[in-house]
C-alpha cells in the first residue's frame, strides 16, 4: 500500500471496491490551488476532499459525539489532536508539497516572483513540528454565520479551514489602522468585501496578510449569500479550522 493511501486509510477508514477504484481515479487528479491577487498569502483548493471522504470526516465527527446536544455548535481541542484530526493535518502538508498552482497571470510574470507567493504555504510554516496543535469544529444552521474578526494572536501564522456540507461565501475586508485607513492602503477599492466561495470539500489556507491584515466573516443572512447572481440556498455547514499555538517563553 503506498504511502498515500495510507494516509486515506488513517484518516477515513477502508473503502468498498468501488469507491477504492473511484479514489484511484481521482488521485491520478492533482489537487488545483488557487491564489487571490487582491489577498497575499490567501489559497484555496476547491477539490481537497472527495464527497466520500466528505462523508467520511462528517462521520468522524459524529463519533466525537461534539454536536450530540442541541445546544452544542462549536468544539475546541488543545495540544494533542483526535488522530483523524492528525491525519487531516498531514494530507493538507501533503496536498501543499504536491500542489498544481492555478495562477492568474502569465508564466513569465509568475516566475518573477518570490517562491513564497507561488505557494500555499511558507516553508517556514509547511516544515514546523506539528503543523498544527488546536482545532475549531463549529456547526452552522441555516442563518448562523460568524461576524468579521482576524484570529487571536495567542495563534501563530498559517491557518487551515475545511469546509463541508452546505456551500457558502466568506467574505474579506482590511483591517482598518489608526486613523480609520486600511492597514495597508488608503483606496476605497482595497477597502471593500472580497467574497471568496467555499464549496464543501474545500480548504482554504490563510498566512500572512491575509491572516494578520485581512478581517473574515460568514452572514448567511437572506440576501447575503449571493454567488454569480444568484442567492444561496443555505443548508447545515460543518467547518474544521486548524490552527498552531504560539509558544509563550
Amino acid at each position: 500500500m503506498n504511502t498515500d493511501k495510507q494516509l486515506l486509510v488513517q484518516l477515513f477508514g477502508e473503502s468498498s471496491e468501488e469507491e477504492e477504484e473511484a479514489e484511484e481515479q481521482s488521485e491520478s487528479n492533482i489537487c488545483f490551488w488557487e491564489r487571490f491577487e487582491e489577498i497575499r498569502g490567501l489559497w484555496i483548493c476547491r477539490d481537497f476532499l472527495s464527497p466520500h471522504h466528505q462523508s467520511s470526516l462528517l462521520s468522524a465527527l459524529q463519533n466525537e459525539g461534539w454536536f450530540s446536544e442541541a445546544s452544542h455548535n462549536q468544539v475546541m481541542r488543545f495540544g494533542e489532536l483526535p488522530s483523524w484530526a492528525m491525519a487531516l493535518s498531514d494530507s493538507i502538508h501533503d496536498a501543499v508539497l504536491s500542489c498544481s498552482i492555478h495562477v492568474p497571470t502569465d508564466l513569465e510574470s509568475c516566475n518573477g516572483r518570490r517562491n513564497e507567493l507561488v505557494s500555499p504555504f511558507p516553508s517556514d510554516l509547511l516544515w514546523r513540528q506539528p503543523l498544527f496543535d488546536q482545532l475549531i469544529a463549529n456547526l452552522y444552521h441555516p442563518g448562523e454565520g460568524i461576524c468579521a474578526h482576524v484570529d487571536l494572536m495567542r495563534f501563530e501564522d498559517g491557518i487551515a479551514i475545511v469546509s463541508l456540507e452546505s456551500s457558502c461565501v466568506m467574505h474579506f475586508s482590511q483591517v482598518e489602522a489608526e486613523g480609520g485607513e486600511s492597514s495597508s492602503s488608503s483606496s476605497s477599492a482595497n477597502r471593500k468585501k472580497i467574497p471568496v466561495y467555499l464549496n464543501p470539500g474545500s480548504l482554504i489556507l490563510m498566512s500572512g496578510e491575509a491572516r494578520y491584515e485581512w478581517k473574515h466573516e460568514i452572514n448567511r443572512n437572506p440576501g447575503v449569500q449571493m454567488w454569480e447572481g444568484h442567492e444561496l440556498q443555505q443548508a447545515t455547514r460543518t467547518s474544521i479550522t486548524l490552527r498552531k499555538l504560539r509558544c509563550v517563553e
